[in-house]
């Protein structure tokens, strides 16, 4: 069991939720996606509650469903990209926890979201892309206890999210 919880910070397609995910479940651990959690709990995609609600509800559920996580057992929870740009969030994860910025260089992140469609890219363009990574990119930075280099690949990712992971028990 951990001793706290971890949260995963950084832009979309940086492998939050791939590394999180595999290292939670490598390590038998809880895993939640802050993302996959407010569309459960409001029965409908992000793009969907952007649309009909719009962002500032979305992310006044997203720091709902956060107060709920930092209540209960520790676990591995990956954020949505926009949650630690609002102080409140950041000041929840370190009461309650390590941050960890998994850092991946833009050019990859826009060559996975030219491969494949990230649901938590919600139809951005590629200036979209270049404009949030530019301007959360300090955020990330400011509040995390580590930073975990994500450019070398999937299995030295999981390695390296594994040793950050164990060291905290």
């Amino acid at each position: 069991m951990l001793p706290m919880h971890v949260f995963l910070v950084g832009m979309s397609a940086s492998g939050k939720t791939s590394l999180g995910r595999r290292v939670a479940s490598n390590l038998g651990l809880r895993f939640i996606d802050t993302d996959q959690r407010v569309e459960e709990m409001l029965g409908m995609s992000i793009g969907q509650i952007y649309a009909s609600l719009g962002e500032d509800f979305y992310h006044n559920a997203e720091t709902g469903v956060l107060i709920e996580l930092v209540g209960g057992a520790p676990c591995i929870v990956s954020t949505g990209s926009g949650l630690p740009m609002i102080k409140e969030n950041v000041q929840l994860m370190q009461n309650h926890g390590v941050i960890i910025h998994v850092d991946r260089p833009l050019d990859q992140i826009l060559a996975e979201i030219r491969t494949e469609r990230n649901s938590g890219l919600n139809g951005k363009t590629h200036e979209d892309v270049i404009y949030e990574f530019n301007h959360h990119i300090g955020f990330y930075r400011a509040c995390a206890d580590y930073t975990l280099d994500n450019s070398h690949g999937l299995q030295v990712g999981l390695g390296n999210l594994t040793k950050l992971v164990e060291g905290l028990k």
